[in-house]
């Protein structure tokens, strides 16, 4: 299992339902969740052999800012 850290521009709960179809359609996606409080409005996914390439490219398709972040 491998944790993926991202910065996003997922401000809002509404927004974080914009997406939850999106990440719950991946079945190697185990966890993930958005802290909104944090400056970067990370999203931390645990997964299983998932790209981050696929998450950010994801995201962008929905309208949204996402990078991978190092930690």
């Amino acid at each position: 299992m491998e944790v993926l850290v991202f910065k996003t521009n997922v401000t809002s709960k509404r927004k974080v339902n914009k997406v939850r179809a999106l990440l719950t359609s991946f079945p190697t996606i185990r966890q993930w969740n958005f802290d909104l409080e944090d400056c970067d409005k990370v999203l931390r996914i645990e997964a299983i052999g998932l790209k981050p390439a696929m998450v950010e490219s994801l995201l962008h398709t929905a309208g949204f800012s996402c990078h991978e972040l190092d930690y």
